[in-house]
């Protein structure tokens, strides 16, 4: 049942006091069909992904579709299917309780499963791909649920098909995974992974658990709780540049922190340290701010307004511009 003129203060992990015109809780598929696929819809999940700028006109369809089952066994290998509703973390959660591999890393990752596609979310040398076999897509216009593959999803550096072409076509209602089980293929090259399982005299041999707890532990430390502080997490990705403007930048700034990608002509830089050296961390602007053990994180001090956040992220984008010739993008959906 489609409800009017909700305040969306409860739904978004910013903590902004906006309404939305039309609101839809999709609890079951069938909910799907009020959708009209010819008024302006948006898709949201744990609201962990989005800056409202301003009230929101139009329908915003909030899936809370929940189940986890083993769809194929085999010795080597789980598939499940998992409801796009189901929390992100929570999942995680019950991979680790059954000793199933491939998720460890995207521990602490706030939203929904069906979100995780979108951006083909990632941390610490992982991503979403990596695990993903297909998903069930409803389409609006033709009121039908389908299964798009790999390859259909289109995925990159925190994006995807449903960031383009299929933008605001249509919904996904189920993802279904490939997990492994013992042997696990760890992922330990990224970040400080090694040095808190060291630290703990666990890095010889360590279980998922050990490393999804460093995960936790090294997230934590540098993101703030959105129910004390409210944040979605990280704003802007890491840009891609190429060699040649890697080059540059290092022969200026030596202590530029860079990483290889999937394509050899690119460089992904990180935009945390581009805000820091602009003099970011740990400023405001009035009640937005940036936070200030990551400067990739925006955070609202309290009673900050969209617009506030907005505008403070602008001029962290303009300052970042100026500096390095750089443009930072939000990771965040933006409305």
């Amino acid at each position: 049942m489609i409800v009017q003129n909700i305040d969306l203060k409860p739904f978004n992990t910013f903590g902004l006091s906006v309404q939305a015109q039309n609101y839809l809780a999709v609890q079951t598929l069938n909910d799907l069909a009020h959708i009209d696929p010819e008024i302006p819809f948006f898709v949201l999940g744990g609201g962990s992904n989005v800056l409202f700028t301003k009230d929101f006109e139009g329908l915003l369809v909030h899936i809370q579709l929940k189940g986890i089952e083993v769809w194929e066994e085999n010795p080597e290998e789980v598939h499940l299917k998992v409801a796009a509703g189901e929390n992100w973390h929570n999942l995680v959660l019950f991979c680790l309780a059954n000793n199933w591999g491939g998720l460890e890393n995207l521990a602490l990752i706030p939203g929904t499963v069906g979100a995780a596609p979108i951006q083909n979310i990632g941390a610490y040398g992982a991503e979403l791909s990596d695990v993903f076999m297909y998903l069930d897509f409803y389409d609006t216009q033709s009121k039908k649920i389908s299964k798009m593959s790999h390859a259909d999803c289109n995925f990159g550096y925190r994006n995807s098909i449903f960031k383009h072409s299929l933008k605001s076509k249509g919904i996904i209602t189920a993802l279904y995974l490939r997990l492994k089980k013992m042997p696990h293929a760890l992922k330990l090259e990224y970040g400080a992974i090694k040095e808190v399982l060291a630290a703990k005299n666990q890095l010889s041999t360590p279980s998922i658990q050990q490393v999804a707890r460093a995960v936790i532990e090294i997230r934590q430390s540098k993101l703030p709780d959105p129910q004390k502080i409210g944040n979605c997490g990280s704003f802007f990705k890491n840009p891609e540049v190429t060699w040649a403007q890697y080059e540059s930048l290092k022969d200026n700034y030596p202590s530029l922190v860079a990483f290889k990608t999937n394509d050899p002509n690119l460089m992904k830089l990180s935009a945390g340290w581009l805000i820091e050296q602009c003099g970011w961390k740990g400023r405001n602007l009035g009640r937005a701010g940036v936070y200030t053990h990551q400067a990739l994180v925006l955070v609202n001090l309290g009673g900050a307004t969209a617009s506030e956040i907005w505008t403070l992220a602008q001029r962290v984008q303009q300052d970042v511009l100026q500096k390095f010739q750089v443009m930072i993008i939000p990771e965040v959906n933006v409305l």
